[in-house]
């Protein structure tokens, strides 16, 4: 009777611990957003305050997006911020200086994206050269295109549509832009957790020989990893043009590193130990209210430097430790 107690009490231990995991980045955010309210009632209570903090991120919730498709096959993909400023880069250049109309401007974009994921993938799977050293070399080559089209200047005037599109229009006080994020990540949810290919990238994720040997096809899925990734920088590249009303060529690579972070943050939530689009969206709105918050209290700005910095750091070092239990209970 007593082994059967104490087996009792480590198994609701260990149910305390998977629920601790999987909802205690809901239960910091939910904990930061009442310590904050306490200090700044009126500024940061508000849903003013909320409507900007949701829809002025969905450029990063879609790049975060993009990042943990790689991700999960084991690859990176640091090229997805260069990606997405020469992506903007073009929707202006093609609609200003060439007169597109708006809408054969944005498909150009996103096939800008997915070009560079499909060169991304060639040069990766055809040399076997580490995606981390393409990507980052990638990177910095769209950078130089982007600043080469662009004359190193801010392009403005583009067509007012986009922005109507993305910010403008707005439901329940929220921007559309935050709206076309949850789409993206509702898709990859369902992908990743009710379709063949979703379990097909998670083998191949957790180990490429053992899923060869399985019969799956490692170099296609890794591929379509990349094209997918390069296609949602393309579209974070939209949003990014339709929250300012130009396209900027260098800002969109600040987005970079607060990707990282919420993508190795959010896969200590929900799923733990992997990479999931809602703990990702979590993890980005999370980072982001705590440093709303401090900027409304008058906290200098490279504070913003420091959290997403240090995020990083915490946020891998826990992946690491909640990945390592869940391989030990497996």
């Amino acid at each position: 009777m007593t082994q059967i107690n104490a087996a009792r009490g480590t198994t609701r231990n260990r149910n305390w611990v998977v629920w601790g995991e999987r909802y205690g980045l809901v239960l910091a955010w939910v904990a930061v957003i009442i310590v904050f309210s306490l200090l700044r009632p009126t500024t940061f209570f508000s849903w003013a305050n909320f409507s900007t903090i949701f829809g002025s991120q969905a450029v990063l919730v879609v790049m975060t997006l993009g990042l943990i498709v790689p991700l999960t096959a084991g690859d990176y993909d640091l090229s997805i911020a260069g990606n997405l400023t020469l992506s903007a880069m073009v929707i202006a250049v093609l609609n200003v200086y060439f007169d597109w109309p708006i809408v054969a401007a944005v498909l150009a974009a996103v096939a800008t994206g997915l070009v560079i994921g499909a060169v991304n993938a060639f040069l990766v799977l055809y040399f076997r050269i580490n995606s981390l050293i393409v990507t980052l070399g990638m990177g910095t080559f769209l950078h130089g295109i982007t600043l080469w089209i662009s004359n190193s200047n801010t392009i403005s005037g583009i067509d007012f549509a986009i922005t109507n599109a993305v910010i403008v229009t707005r439901l329940f006080g929220i921007p559309m832009a935050f709206y076309y994020a949850l789409i993206v990540a509702a898709i990859i949810w369902y992908i990743f957790t009710f379709t063949a290919a979703g379990q097909r990238l998670l083998f191949v994720g957790r180990g490429r020989e053992v899923a060869r040997l399985s019969g799956i096809r490692v170099d296609q899925v890794r591929a379509v990893t990349f094209l997918v990734s390069g296609a949602l920088g393309g579209l974070a590249g939209v949003l990014f043009v339709g929250s300012l009303g130009a396209a900027d060529p260098n800002s969109g690579l600040t987005y970079l590193l607060p990707a990282f972070a919420a993508a190795f943050l959010g896969a200590t939530s929900i799923t733990p130990g992997r990479f999931n689009p809602i703990g990702s969206v979590i993890a980005v709105y999370f980072l982001v209210t705590g440093i709303t918050g401090l900027s409304i209290l008058g906290i200098s700005t490279f504070v913003q430097d420091l959290f997403y910095g240090g995020a990083l750091v915490i946020a891998v070092c826990l992946s690491q430790l909640v990945r390592g239990r869940q391989e030990r209970l497996s």
